[in-house]
């Protein structure tokens, strides 16, 4: 395990700027006056304390994340890159009407963005297939990285990810929010805490695992200007133009969407699992799939299954809302969901009171541990290694869904034992991006 820098380039860098403030009103023998607001009184975070973030791919789902930061005023959003225009110049706009500015620019490549030695860190709301490619390429470039989820599209991508995290030594967080929401937190601290006694079965909610769709009917190409198709594919297989991928439709389609569904909402919820069962380094051993419903094993007998929750509450769930989970042990369970909501076997069990409740879509507690650790140089709490192991388990559960047969599973290998054809499923082809 590489660990992460004790002495953070971005506290060196803002404590620079500072004094280079001083040291310049010395030498033009002026005294040194500076305004309240830049050294961050009356309520004010000093721009030289201010995290510069940018945004890449920023669409319905990542506008509402970027509320979260944009309410932060410690933080500032300064650029955004989208391969469609329209999409970023409404980013463009929101940022700049937040500010009472102009400031904020709008770039069709990223690359333009992580190139810009100002900025810090930066959000990534793509689709499924740039979340990897796009972390590394920040991470590479020096910036700290909070990325939607799913972080990465097969087994050994995760692996990839989780590697140049650490070995650029930069500051990641999987948009897995759930672990930042007080009521999902409350059942994973009972389930930790022993409250539950021996812990015997985890449950995650998923939505029922689907097929690769076919392939849209191909459309004229629009121009580039409005909306670049190849650097939209990224790493993508190429495949003919349709309005429909661009507009959201791309979800079931091969090579641009995760894990056959599995990961829609097990990447929440498995991961939350993996988080009661303090299982954060390692994944089940075992995974054979009924249908929709996934069972998997860990080494110590601790059973996780994966059942249908849907967006209507299908399955045996109290309807606390969407990516519902229940853990349960020889003493007790609980289970919580979207809705804020928690229930238990025992009232006893919350004695200390319910937890605030809070939608678990809300994002806002999870950026601030972000930027936080920025600071700091911590680790989140869904960093690179976490989001790695939780997003293992729910690609093997998914492959064992498609093959339709038992597998065993080496969470050190991060390989399938004695299945060849499960194995090639660990990786697909990628373009260069």
């Amino acid at each position: 395990m590489v660990e992460m820098d004790l002495k953070p380039e971005f506290t060196t860098m803002r404590s620079t700027r500072r004094s280079f403030i001083r040291k310049a009103a010395w030498l033009a023998g002026m005294p040194a006056i500076i305004p309240a607001s830049v050294l961050g009184r009356n309520g004010k975070v000093a721009p030289s304390n201010q995290i510069v973030v940018g945004g890449i791919g920023i669409g319905p789902r990542g506008r509402e994340v970027l509320k979260s930061f944009l309410s932060q005023t410690d933080m500032r959003f300064v650029a955004v890159a989208d391969v469609q225009k329209s999409r970023r110049e409404i980013v463009r706009k929101t940022v700049n009407r937040h500010y009472g500015n102009e400031d904020c620019t709008a770039h069709g490549d990223m690359r333009e963005i992580l190139d810009r030695k100002d900025i810090d860190a930066v959000l990534i709301t793509t689709g499924d297939r740039w979340h990897a490619p796009a972390s590394m390429l920040a991470a590479a470039a020096g910036k700290d990285v909070y990325s939607e989820k799913p972080c990465a599209m097969t087994i050994e991508e995760c692996r990839e990810l989780d590697e140049a995290i650490l070995r650029h030594k930069r500051v990641y967080q999987a948009g897995t929010q759930r672990r930042s929401v007080d009521n999902f937190r409350a059942a994973v601290d009972l389930a930790r805490g022993g409250k539950l006694g021996k812990l015997l079965t985890l449950h995650a909610g998923i939505i029922k695992p689907e097929d690769d769709k076919p392939d849209l009917p191909g459309e004229p190409e629009p121009d580039p200007e409005e909306i670049n198709w190849d650097r939209w594919l990224g790493p993508a297989p190429v495949r003919p133009y349709n309005k429909i991928y661009v507009g959201g439709g791309w979800r079931g389609h091969k090579g641009l969407a995760a894990g056959f569904k599995v990961l829609e909402w097990g990447s929440h919820t498995v991961d939350l699992c993996q988080w009661a069962a303090d299982a954060d380094g390692t994944t089940p051993v075992e995974f054979e799939a009924d249908d929709g419903t996934i069972h998997a094993r860990y080494a110590n007998g601790l059973k996780l299954v994966m059942r249908l929750a849907g967006f209507k509450g299908e399955g045996d769930w109290l309807g606390l809302g969407t990516c519902p989970v229940r853990f349960e042990g020889d003493q007790g369970w609980v289970e919580a969901g979207d809705y804020g909501k928690i229930a238990t076997s025992d009232p006893a069990l919350l004695a200390g009171g319910m937890p605030a409740a809070m939608s678990g879509t809300d994002a806002s507690r999870h950026v601030r541990n972000f930027l936080d650790c920025v600071k700091s140089r911590a680790k989140p709490t869904c960093n690179s290694t976490v989001a790695r192991y939780g997003h293992v388990a729910c690609h093997a559960s998914a492959i064992a869904w498609k093959l339709g047969r038992k597998l065993r599973f080496d969470p050190t290998a991060e390989r399938f034992i004695g299945d060849d054809e499960a194995n090639a499923m660990c990786s697909q082809p990628r373009r260069a991006v």
